[in-house]
């Protein structure tokens, strides 16, 4: 699986025939009455007849004389309306008929976001069942970056396909697959640890959660490029989540394949990184797991010790993916990178803090924070700081072992996992993102299923993050 994997080729670029492309004029409530009045009467009488008002996702076919489209107009809203969504213009490329189109009138600011939201808008998950994306294509708008945004969407797609792929098809080896052919595409170097040689190189916490899975653990560490500042990404790769001997009710148990979406969303993040080649040091370090029920599973009231010393008390095997990253940042921090990021599907509690659609972070360093936030809004990919709140720490240590993996009390259960992160990402700058993962409800450019989170505003922020 490569960043074009099960993808309409065509789906997410940009089409390069200008000169026969359908005008789409884009217009505001506000702005309809001078834009009618600048067209022939034949013209603003259809509109008018036809009751467009410039209500945000609508749209309007104007026939030639010879029963052709001459025009198209997609309606943008009122700025109230608009700061209600995003991607607004990939709604209206969803009510149009198959053609190639041209934008006019859209203010420089929105065209960026707005092409990459069509592109966006053209993903469909097709690999078990023939899907009906959105066949209206889009002429770059002038003015932008092309090909960046081509490579966005690429990154973004990769990200969705990992996530709605489901564990019979991408358990660990496949994830594995997925990295190898990542690295390939871009010229990466990679190397794996499996199963028995995880005890032996000193990586505890992930081999005792995926041993007794039928498909083995492994630690996958990816790196790219040579000068530079460095940067460490690291993502929660379990790719199935019973909630193991702690076992979650089948309810619970219906979306764990999205339990890697952290990898995934690291690797649509490597992928745009990469491709871009930005002037920096890659290094991409995913554990590989299924957390599985058997009789060599890990067990409640075990105790771990990480790569880095520390011991865990295992109060509860469901809170799995704290102890994988852990033996990860144990050892990204080991090589002392500029910047280390985690990125997992880590707790409920963050999802139930901020809904599905902001990403939610911690950082300790308010340069990071600033950069990050003036990105996120820059390019509508919405994050959330949540505290590293340090009178929490007390609420991590059991008294038995230095950590517990699973505090009771249910309080903070976000905090207090990012706390426990904190602990092994060492003597490094670092920021942890408890992202979702799923789209739970359709809207323009993101279709319900697997979505990134967070990627596309840390790719904006890293410039000013690493000091490029």
């Amino acid at each position: 699986m490569t960043s074009s994997a099960n993808l309409n080729p065509n789906s997410l670029t940009f089409a390069d025939d200008a000169e026969n492309a359908i005008p789409l004029h884009v217009i505001a409530v506000d702005t309809l009455d001078t834009w009618a009045k600048a067209q022939p009467d034949r013209i603003a009488n259809w509109v008018r007849a036809a009751g467009f008002s410039g209500a945000l996702g609508s749209t309007l076919l104007v026939p030639d004389g010879n029963g052709g489209i001459e025009m198209a107009l997609a309606g943008y809203g009122s700025d109230a309306a608009r700061c209600r969504g995003r991607f607004h213009l990939a709604g209206c490329a969803a009510g149009l008929p198959e053609g190639i189109y041209a934008l006019n009138g859209l203010e420089p600011e929105y065209a960026t976001q707005e092409a990459l939201g069509w592109l966006l808008g053209g993903y469909s998950f097709d690999r078990y069942a023939e899907q009906r994306p959105a066949k209206a294509r889009l002429v770059a708008p002038e003015g932008i970056d092309a090909a960046r945004i081509e490579i966005i969407a690429a990154g973004e797609a990769l990200t969705r396909d990992l996530i709605n792929t489901p564990a019979g098809d991408m358990g660990p080896t496949d994830l594995e697959a997925a990295c190898g052919a990542l690295a390939s595409e871009h010229g990466a170097t990679m190397e794996v640890i499996r199963g028995e040689a995880l005890l032996a190189q000193n990586f505890p916490m992930i081999h005792a959660v995926g041993r007794a899975a039928a498909d083995g653990p492994r630690l996958i560490d990816m790196a790219w490029g040579d000068s530079g500042p460095s940067l460490t990404l690291v993502g929660k790769g379990v790719c199935f989540d019973t909630g193991g001997l702690n076992l979650k009710p089948g309810a619970s148990m219906g979306l764990m394949k999205k339990d890697m979406g952290g990898a995934a969303t690291v690797l649509g993040l490597a992928h745009m990184i990469m491709a871009l080649e930005l002037p920096i040091r890659l290094r991409v370090l995913i554990p590989a797991v299924e957390n599985a029920v058997a009789g060599n599973a890990f067990r409640p009231g075990d105790i771990l010790t990480a790569r880095n010393g520390k011991t865990v008390e295992i109060n509860n095997t469901d809170a799995e993916g704290r102890l994988v990253l852990a033996d990860a940042l144990s050892l990204g921090a080991e090589g002392a990178p500029d910047l280390m990021i985690s990125m997992a599907t880590l707790t409920g509690a963050a999802r139930v803090a901020v809904g599905p659609d902001l990403a939610p972070y911690y950082a300790d360093d308010s340069a990071l924070v600033s950069a990050l936030e003036d990105a996120a809004a820059r390019v509508a990919d919405p994050v959330w700081r949540l505290p590293f709140h340090d009178p929490y720490e007390a609420m991590i240590e059991p008294g038995i072992a230095d950590l517990d993996n699973a505090p009771k009390g249910g309080f903070a259960g976000s905090i207090t996992a990012a706390l426990f992160l904190r602990r092994f990402a060492v003597d490094t700058t670092y920021m942890h993102f408890d992202i979702y993962g799923w789209n739970p409800t359709a809207a323009p450019a993101r279709p319900k299923g697997g979505v990134g989170m967070g990627a596309r505003a840390l790719l904006e922020a890293l410039p000013r993050m690493l000091g490029l």
